[in-house]
């Protein structure tokens, strides 16, 4: 691999929690479609979740993103079948750039789940009992540090320590550092155009 491209490994976050409650949360209300007409990603982290903030005249409704007391947090906790609906890769970028580093769930559709892979956001699970205890005790400890331990699979919070389950690709892409595979491809460019030149099919003057 090249020395100019480094992929860092991710075998651990920690930080403070973000409850987010409800099941069937897709991603047209993690990011809706009108924000999305974007060149770039830039800027999407404002409009998180807009429409469950936000009312018709922009005056906010009770939503855990609009808490002073979750403003700072980088791990969020959710429930079952969180990211479901379109494959829109812009839900999980809008979390990135609002400041999430990982998500801790009961499920995950499982294209949110690749989507956040590719952007080094670890997607954990645990069972529906284990998930509301960590949501009661981010409500009752927002400033408490939690600790997620990809290669482990723990969740550290508190005096409490409990198993979680990471899908055995993503702990391997993760812990390995080979979950950004753009970047991966592009610390390969040379070894990349030095086999197409040996494929037959790739025309004289195709190759980039």
């Amino acid at each position: 691999m090249s020395d100019d491209i480094e992929i860092p490994e991710v075998n651990y976050v920690s930080g403070s929690g973000v409850p987010i409650r409800g099941n069937d949360i897709d991603t047209d209300q993690i990011i809706p479609a009108r924000f999305m007409k974007v060149v770039t990603f830039d800027g999407l982290g404002q409009f998180s979740f807009f429409d469950l903030r936000f009312d018709e005249d922009d005056n906010q409704k009770d939503h855990p993103f609009n808490e002073e007391r979750y403003q700072d947090a980088n791990v969020m906790v959710v429930n079952a079948n969180f990211g479901c609906g379109s494959s829109r890769e812009h839900a999980p970028q809008a979390l990135m750039r609002w400041g999430i580093d990982a998500i801790i769930g009961e499920s995950f559709a499982e294209i949110f789940a690749g989507n956040c892979l590719a952007l080094g956001i670890p997607t954990v699970t645990a069972d529906s009992e284990t998930i509301e205890a960590l949501q009661d005790w981010v409500d009752e400890n927002p400033d408490g540090d939690i600790e997620v331990d990809i290669e482990a699979e723990t969740v550290t919070y508190g005096e409490t320590s409990v198993d979680v389950t990471v899908d055995d690709a993503q702990r391997k892409a993760l812990v390995d550092g080979v979950w950004d595979t753009t970047a991966l491809m592009k610390s390969n460019e040379e070894a990349i155009r030095d086999t197409a030149e040996r494929l037959p099919y790739v025309e004289d003057g195709k190759r980039v």
